[in-house]
């Protein structure tokens, strides 16, 4: 049996959990997202994290052991042990600008223009979460470009890099074509 077992990283708003989605798709088996296991559920999200034993136990018991899956999102720093799981590592790379635009969308989407816009009850979190993914290229905060690839440069497994500004199926047939080498 063939094991079809990806993990697609990258910056916020690079287009990772939406590349995700598309092979998942593609390929007819189940998609997870890192931000799933790594955040406990609370209203509004993103709140409290998750402890790192529990996560990895959750992945365990959903997901890993099972022949096929596409994981999205960041686990470097806290998921090495799921790395000799992985068969190929798909690197989603975008501009700053696109980026954050995208992610002003999503967070406009998520709570609400009112929220988000000067004045709203969200305004300054969400401010304060551009800022921090604005650096991503740049480095100063907790998930970097270069630690992206310092992890990918060090892994066991084939790793791809992808143009996240490229329309997702696009990229998903790439990345299908990439499986198959």
């Amino acid at each position: 049996m063939i094991m079809r077992r990806l993990h697609i990283t990258g910056a916020s708003g690079a287009g990772v959990t939406t590349l995700g989605r598309a092979i998942a798709g593609a390929l007819s088996v189940p998609h997870h997202d890192t931000d799933d296991y790594f955040w406990l559920p609370t209203t509004p999200p993103y709140r409290e994290k998750r402890a790192r034993e529990d996560r990895l136990r959750l992945m365990r018991e959903m997901f890993l052991d099972r022949p096929d899956w596409v994981l999205s999102g960041a686990l470097d720093g806290w998921g090495d042990e799921l790395i000799p799981s992985f068969d190929l590592v798909v690197f989603v790379v975008a501009p700053v600008a696109l980026r954050v635009e995208r992610l002003r969308r999503r967070e406009a989407g998520r709570y609400g223009l009112a929220a988000v816009s000067p004045g709203g009850d969200r305004h300054i979190e969400t401010e304060d979460f551009f800022a921090w993914a604005g650096k991503y290229d740049s480095g100063g905060v907790s998930r970097t470009l270069a630690g992206h690839r310092a992890w990918i440069s060090a892994l066991p497994c084939p790793a791809v890099e992808v143009d996240g500004a490229r329309p997702p199926a696009d990229l998903a047939v790439d990345v299908l074509a990439a499986l198959q080498r």
